[in-house]
């Protein structure tokens, strides 16, 4: 809510409202005072540039999951017991046991293509080339002499032999197919967040096993409904990490339901927005979970704007607003002007006007 202070100045009254960090004076006429007038004024130039707007916020640095903050979840494909699971906090790379199921390894490998069938020579298709990717990107197409192509969507006699090579080296049975119960496929190499499996207990296909994180820290920030519109996928972010280092990252999405802040109500009003940011470098970040940040998004930009601090606005009575200019032999001047942009990071806002680079407008003695 604005908060608005009367000041008088001379004959005239005025208003100061504050508006997006700044000081905006309204006056009661659209001229400035004949004492005014006479004052040796305190002046800030017109610049021209470029100009950025900038949303500020804490955050906390977390282990990234998708991109709308929510785990990938493990579903079992073997038939048998659980006979062994992985602790919460382990990481697990692709290509590594994930867990046995009648002591039979379930191998982590990577993929978007959730497993869904049995693999064998003559198959075809999207989780055949994330297998062919696997099997390159590990290197036992290498190791069998042969080279599997990762874009390569068919199962050939290249990947039986490649895939022959891993079942060997994992402790699978040796058969150039892949079973159903044999393997998972999640996006990327994760750190386990829950086990929802049990020791012993029956393993059935179609269940939830566990559920795991990326194994790189991103940042979450919870805005409010009002903040997060102005904020969209791929903004880029300034972080700044403990000890004052600074990263970058962007936007990479955000929570599809909002939250109430930990000890608050449940109302609307209080409610919060999780937004999930990629850290270009996630390896700065290292041994820093659950650290607090401070976050700044830019969220929309001008490469070349005429600009003036944002305290130099001033609210004319009709309406609208204007600058009071320093024009030659000391001569002030209100023009009206047109906002644009407000750069919140460097206190300035965009203008047009009759106004051009290197003029001189009235701002508030500090």
């Amino acid at each position: 809510m604005k908060r608005k202070t009367r000041l008088l100045f001379g004959a005239a009254v005025l208003v100061a409202v504050f508006v997006a960090g700044g000081v905006v004076v309204l006056y009661g006429a659209d001229h400035a005072s004949g004492d005014a007038q006479s004052a040796a004024p305190n002046t800030a130039q017109v610049e021209q540039g470029k100009l950025s707007a900038v949303v500020s916020q804490d955050g906390i640095l977390t282990y990234k999951s998708r991109p709308d903050g929510s785990p990938y979840s493990v579903i079992n494909g073997a038939q048998g017991v659980y006979t062994e699971l992985p602790e919460i906090g382990d990481k697990v790379d692709c290509g590594d046991v994930l867990y046995r199921v009648d002591e039979h390894p379930v191998l982590l490998l990577c993929g978007a293509v959730p497993a869904y069938r049995a693999l064998q020579t003559g198959d075809a298709g999207q989780d055949v080339r994330q297998l062919n990717r696997n099997l390159h990107e590990l290197g036992y197409d290498a190791k069998a002499h042969v080279r599997v192509e990762p874009s390569e969507n068919e199962f050939t006699v290249k990947t039986e032999k490649a895939l022959e090579g891993l079942q060997r080296s994992k402790g699978l049975h040796v058969t150039g197919a892949l079973g159903s119960g044999e393997a998972v496929f999640l996006p990327e190499s994760v750190l386990v967040a829950k086990v929802s499996g049990e020791l012993g207990a029956p393993a059935r296909p179609g269940a939830p096993v566990l559920s795991a994180t990326s194994d790189a820290l991103d940042v979450q920030v919870n805005f409010e409904p009002s903040q997060q519109s102005q904020v969209k996928a791929g903004d880029r972010a300034q972080i700044t990490l403990p000890g004052n280092t600074i990263v970058t990252g962007k936007v990479i999405g955000f929570g599809r339901i909002a939250e109430a802040s930990a000890g608050q109500g449940s109302g609307a009003v209080e409610a919060t927005i999780p937004t999930y940011i990629g850290l270009d470098d996630p390896r700065k970040a290292r041994g820093l979970d659950r650290a607090p940040v401070q976050v700044e998004i830019t969220t929309a930009g001008v490469d070349s704007a005429l600009s003036v601090p944002v305290t130099a606005l001033v609210g004319k009575s009709g309406g609208g607003f204007g600058v009071e200019v320093v024009r030659a032999g000391g001569h002030r001047e209100l023009v009206a002007v047109t906002v644009g942009l407000f750069d919140t990071g460097g206190g300035r806002v965009q203008v047009q006007g009759d106004l051009r680079a290197g003029d001189r407008v009235v701002v508030p003695s500090l």
